[in-house]
């Protein structure tokens, strides 16, 4: 089989923590057998005008390669055009979260974009031939009158080689975190406002209030190869978003036996049910501190790493497989 992956979320050496999922995807299939060409569509670096050329790029290297179906990761824009630009063979597109369900944005140009990468997002969905979303909830966000055939629910792969429990004092020792206090990691920048930074700032400020010494983290600009060291120093991740689609961050933290705190978004309420020591919080400050503090008190490690095991690379990739087979 032969396969074009075209994204916009692919690690670069300016942006080495971006899209890792995406390189690790890659390459799984490859290691299956399937020949992989990649167009990185460059978003960050060009802006909005690098969609320009994407149809003249696409078409070339469609014809340069002929690949036997199209993969896009994931919707908006992008999307729009390869599944309008792409009518002579298949076209999957994976949706991850803000393309379905848009969200606040940091000002009025980026609420634009989002409004209008989701009306993108919609029309790549109908023009597709297959459609993978990563939880129920985009599911339920797809338009109406898609063939549930379709539709396939599939997660990111999770390197477990990587991410696995690691000694807490030697990750907190070699990121100079004081080992006598609780740490709480949040795994987001800050300025993303759909991350909701305040609302975790202020349930630890609360914990702080109670008597607890604590400090929050946060992760942003960190090699992906890091990343499972910030998580193992770390006491509990803490998610706020307003909205997510099966966030990576959740089963990487269970992958390294890490307690999670989270609201209930995207599939989080089912990664955490029936481990011990995490905690579905509702979206308030208070609710969140007395979950942290439950959590803090629960002990060093949870039980999550059975709850990961199915979203390892091999078997992702051998589901992936399945859909490509599924759709030619």
């Amino acid at each position: 089989m032969r396969l074009l992956m075209v994204t916009n979320n692919y690690p670069t050496p300016e942006q080495p923590g971006v899209g890792n999922y995406v390189r690790r995807q890659e390459e799984s299939l490859r290691e299956l057998g399937v020949e992989v060409d990649l167009l990185y569509v460059d978003r960050r670096q060009a802006g909005r005008r690098v969609y320009r050329t994407l149809p003249g790029r696409l078409r070339e290297l469609v014809v340069a390669s002929d690949p036997d179906l199209v993969h896009v990761l994931y919707g908006g824009v992008m999307a729009d055009i390869v599944t309008r630009c792409v009518v002579d063979r298949p076209v999957v597109v994976s949706f991850q979260g803000t393309d379905l369900l848009g969200g606040p944005g940091r000002n009025s140009l980026d609420r634009l974009s989002r409004r209008l990468g989701v009306r993108g997002s919609r029309r790549a969905a109908r023009r597709a031939a297959g459609i993978i979303v990563m939880s129920e909830t985009l599911r339920r966000a797809l338009p109406r009158g898609i063939d549930p055939e379709r539709v396939w629910l599939l997660s990111n792969g999770l390197d477990l080689s990587l991410f696995r429990p690691l000694d807490r004092a030697e990750c907190r020792r070699q990121l100079g975190w004081t080992p006598e206090r609780k740490h709480v990691l949040f795994p987001a920048p800050p300025d993303r406002p759909e991350k909701r930074f305040p609302l975790a700032q202020a349930a630890v400020e609360l914990v702080r209030a109670a008597g607890t010494a604590v400090d929050l983290h946060v992760l942003a600009g960190v090699s992906h190869d890091e990343v499972p060291v910030w998580i193992n120093a770390a006491d509990v991740v803490v998610l706020t978003s307003t909205h997510e689609g099966s966030p990576n961050v959740v089963k990487e933290a269970l992958a390294c036996a890490v307690a999670v705190v989270s609201v209930d978004v995207g599939d989080v309420r089912e990664r955490l049910a029936g481990v011990s020591g995490c905690f579905i919080a509702e979206a308030t400050a208070a609710d969140l501190a007395e979950k942290l503090a439950r959590a803090f008190g629960h002990g060093e490690r949870v039980e999550g790493q059975g709850k990961v095991e199915e979203f390892s690379l091999d078997r992702v990739a051998e589901r992936l497989l399945a859909v490509y087979q599924g759709v030619l």
